[in-house]
């Protein structure tokens, strides 16, 4: 079975959350690379949105400034269909971020 990665990416994420990726089926984040695009540090949460509950992966975690953040490190993290992933700053216009999945993965 051929396997369809995906990419999906945010830029300039500020106060406002950002949904980057829905799952459309069960799916799996294989990587979330969240970046300081800012000469002042920030904190930054990442999260899933099951349809009822915000579920964070990190949360005002700090980001120095000109740097960046794997959320997942080596891990990855499977979702299913409606599951939303979101990233917010505590400073506007702050964060580019970029969110790796494979679609897909079973039904």
């Amino acid at each position: 079975m051929a396997q369809n990665f995906r990419r999906y990416t945010g830029n300039n994420i500020g106060t406002a959350a950002s949904t980057l990726f829905t799952a459309n089926s069960f799916d799996t984040l294989v990587g979330i690379h969240i970046t300081n695009i800012l000469t002042t540090a920030i904190n930054v949460d990442v999260y899933v949105n099951d349809g009822s509950n915000d579920i964070y992966l990190v949360k005002a975690a700090p980001i120095p400034a000109g740097g960046a953040l794997q959320v997942l490190g080596t891990g990855k993290l499977v979702v299913q269909s409606g599951d939303a992933l979101k990233v917010q700053s505590d400073t506007a216009s702050s964060v580019d971020a970029w969110v790796s999945a494979v679609d897909d993965i079973s039904s």
